[in-house]
């Protein structure tokens, strides 16, 4: 996989996971813990895409 193809797949994940956390936090009780592991997932992908070298948006 190329760097781009690689930064771009990063994308689309750390949106998808953007959208997962908005839509938890929206329900009338979040589930805390899927939200923290959602958080976390985030986060390591926003430090994978630092270590690469490519801004998230």
């Amino acid at each position: 996989m190329s760097v781009q193809n690689r930064i771009e797949s990063l994308k689309a994940k750390h949106a998808a996971l953007e959208s997962a956390i908005e839509t938890e936090v929206k329900r009338p009780i979040p589930d805390n813990a899927h939200l923290h592991d959602l958080k976390r997932r985030k986060l390591l992908i926003k430090d994978e895409m630092s270590r690469i070298g490519s801004p998230i948006h």
